[in-house]
């Protein structure tokens, strides 16, 4: 059995219209970054319920952008990322291509 690696926390989220934002912190459990085109937050949500739970900050749990310089084996190894408005409201600002 492998030990599970720390994930990297999403240290800012300036997504301020995404349920899960609460004062440009995620509280998601954990979010997946990545589409075809660019580094987009699959678990952006805009709706008027506020979801995710107060006591947590969101990390990272998936990245399906393999040319991303932090990716490995489609886990992200950022010390931490930010989210907000790059392609679309709410995309991984730290992405970096190789």
């Amino acid at each position: 059995m492998t030990a599970a690696m720390e994930m990297p926390r999403v240290q800012e989220c300036a997504a301020s219209s995404c349920s899960y934002n609460h004062t440009n912190n995620c509280h998601a459990f954990a979010i997946t970054i990545g589409s075809s085109d660019h580094a987009h937050c699959h678990t952006f949500v805009e709706s008027p319920v506020r979801g995710g739970l107060d006591q947590l900050i969101a990390q990272v749990g998936a990245c399906s952008r393999s040319d991303c310089t932090h990716n490995s084996d489609l886990e992200c190894h950022a010390p931490g990322i930010t989210v907000g408005g790059g392609t679309d409201v709410a995309d991984c600002m730290t992405y970096r291509g190789r």
